[in-house]
């Protein structure tokens, strides 16, 4: 087997458990906003996404309008609802940390903010391991 040259971890899934927060909460804010759903729909169809398609899908498929500040207020509220009890994947630390000690670069990738990232990586200790090499989609 081939020993790989980079190693990419995506954040919310791979390295920590944010999903169940960020769905449930997601799914109260498009309840209250007049598009009836659920934790178990929002799961299924926006786990993974940036709020901005999020948004521009309900708003292209219903006449549901989020307001044009549904993703600034989307951003300002993660901080809070990540002090909730975001957790890293069970193992996930010692399996970076072999991928470290086997001289093998890595870092992690996602299309949220850096600044989430700061905040869920930092909430199960996993900052010190990736704040050398974090780069979000909002920098392409």
């Amino acid at each position: 087997m081939q020993v790989p040259k980079l190693v990419i971890f995506d954040c919310d899934g791979i390295l920590v458990d944010t999903e169940n927060l960020a769905n449930r909460r997601l799914a109260e804010w498009l309840s209250a906003a007049g598009f009836a759903t659920n934790f178990e729909y929002c799961r299924k169809h926006f786990s993974g996404r940036s709020m901005v398609s999020v948004q521009k899908e309900i708003e292209e498929a219903t006449e549901v309008r989020l307001g044009a500040d549904f993703v600034e207020r989307w951003n300002a509220g993660l901080p809070d609802l990540f002090s909730h009890g975001v957790e890293a994947i069970p193992y996930v630390r010692e399996f970076v940390e072999a991928v470290r000690a086997a001289g093998i670069a890595y870092c992690v990738a996602s299309s949220a903010r850096v600044s989430k990232m700061h905040i869920t990586l930092g909430q199960t200790g996993l900052l010190p391991l990736f704040a050398h090499a974090m780069f979000s989609s909002t920098m392409v």
